[in-house]
């Protein structure tokens, strides 16, 4: 079983190591970590049973409640949780069952035994504003908490409060997804949120696209941040010519991709990476060179 959560903390690597070896369980394999400073955001991929794994994740969010005080944290990615979502990933239809079994384990572990709100998302959502993240994160961590203090939002599990330093976790059950990210070297931010307007699925775009436009301070440059949730009918390849199209009519350049975590082989769909910009890529990044028992062919 896979599982990708989401960290909010990027930066401070004594506070990244103690969140690694939070995860690492028997049982329960680091397949892959991604920190981004600006991102302030770290994204672990992690194979285990569904036992070891949930032993994984709810350590994950006791060191993170420990570490990461949410109200201080500054980054360019929303968030609204220290342990920020907790995806566990539906490879095969048929994991289904099992993969619920084990986010609804997490879930009561985050919520009971460190008294941390729970909503559930994705493929548990109990409310339809919930299938994504944005349906919660769009109010704001103050905002949020004032809904959940009057009771317009109540966690699924858990104390009816945000904490006061690990605020909230999102824990849910999905399919794969690419997390994929284009840098602008020499656009400005209103360019790179121009080319995610019309590249997302909600602006016309590619199916299945979440992109936000961003400013990276650190580097100094605009990046299109992008989710791709069904690689099959828009692999990266064609995101790229959606991406590729909106700079060109802008004329903006596009600099180099990047993949934050994995992806099946089936996703490059017979393209080099490099034609693709990720001029970083690792085959190490691919499920099925990271871990073969996890690889699926309709992935």
């Amino acid at each position: 079983m896979l599982s990708v959560p989401n960290v909010s903390e990027g930066a401070d690597p004594d506070i990244i190591a103690a969140l690694d070896d939070a995860c690492r369980r028997s049982g329960t394999t680091v397949l892959d970590r991604h920190s981004d400073v600006d991102h302030n955001r770290t994204v672990f991929s992690l194979a285990g049973s569904p036992v070891s794994l949930t032993a994984s994740l709810v350590g994950l969010a006791s060191a993170a409640a420990r570490w990461i005080d949410i109200r201080r944290q500054r980054g360019v990615h929303p968030r609204t949780g220290a342990l920020d979502v907790v995806p566990v990933v539906v490879l095969d239809p048929g994991d289904f069952p099992d993969a619920r079994a084990t986010a609804m384990a997490v879930a009561d572990g985050i919520a009971y035994d460190l008294e941390i709100p729970v909503f559930y998302y994705g493929q548990i959502a109990t409310r339809p504003e919930l299938a994504r993240p944005y349906g919660l994160r769009r109010h704001g961590p103050d905002a949020l908490a004032a809904l959940i203090a009057d009771g317009t939002l109540r966690p699924d599990v858990g104390p009816e409060r945000l904490h006061p330093t690990a605020g909230c976790v999102l824990v849910g059950v999905r399919p794969p997804l690419i997390a994929w990210n284009v840098r602008l070297p020499h656009a400005s931010l209103g360019e790179a949120r121009a080319i995610a307007d019309r590249v997302r699925e909600s602006g016309g775009g590619v199916p299945g696209v979440r992109a936000l436009g961003l400013y990276l301070p650190s580097a100094g440059i605009a990046q299109v941040s992008m989710n791709l949730e069904d690689s099959r009918s828009a692999p990266p390849w064609v995101v790229m010519q959606a991406v590729r199209r909106e700079a060109d009519r802008l004329g903006v350049e596009l600099g180099a991709s990047e993949l934050v975590g994995l992806m099946p082989r089936a996703a490059l769909g017979g393209v080099d990476p490099g034609e693709l910009g990720l001029e970083e890529f690792r085959p190490s990044q691919l499920l099925e060179v990271s871990c073969p028992a996890l690889a699926r062919d309709e992935n």
